[in-house]
């Protein structure tokens, strides 16, 4: 069976957050880092090239697949910021109209800019999806 190709890498997050160019960008993924960190009580940690992550769950489909991911994340990419997790809770569906300027796709949220969104109803969303995967699903 194929692994998961988004793994957790080792790779320093400081680093990966000072080679982003974008000033606005930078500046949200740390906002970002800082919100997540406090939220979650966990480092940050990447998994693959791109992504910041907050803790772990771990995950069986039926079909047998497995493995771990990371409960929340982001990741300051050129278009947007994509936000990993947030969307997982079941207070997600009242939350995310109250949110403000954002899109979603595929389990993901994107916002272009931190200042576009609710910065209250973020850490709501944030805590939400965090609580749901490190309790409702296994966590390692």
């Amino acid at each position: 069976m194929a692994e998961n190709k988004t793994q957790a890498t080792g790779a320093s997050v400081d680093e990966f957050l000072a080679a982003v160019e974008d000033s606005v960008r930078h500046r949200d993924g740390l906002r970002l880092l800082a919100l997540m960190r406090e939220i979650t009580g966990k480092e940050p940690e990447m998994w693959g090239p791109t992504i910041v992550g907050f803790g772990r769950y771990h995950y069986k489909y039926e079909s047998g697949r497995e493995g771990d991911a990371a409960a929340v994340g982001f990741s300051p990419r050129k278009a947007s910021l994509s936000l990993y997790g947030l969307m997982y809770g079941p207070e997600a569906a009242e939350l995310l109209p109250r949110l403000g300027k954002h899109k979603t796709g595929a389990g993901c949220l994107y916002v272009n800019r931190l200042e576009d969104v609710d910065q209250a109803v973020l850490a709501e969303l944030i805590k939400a999806g965090y609580r749901h995967v490190t309790t409702a699903l296994h966590s390692p």
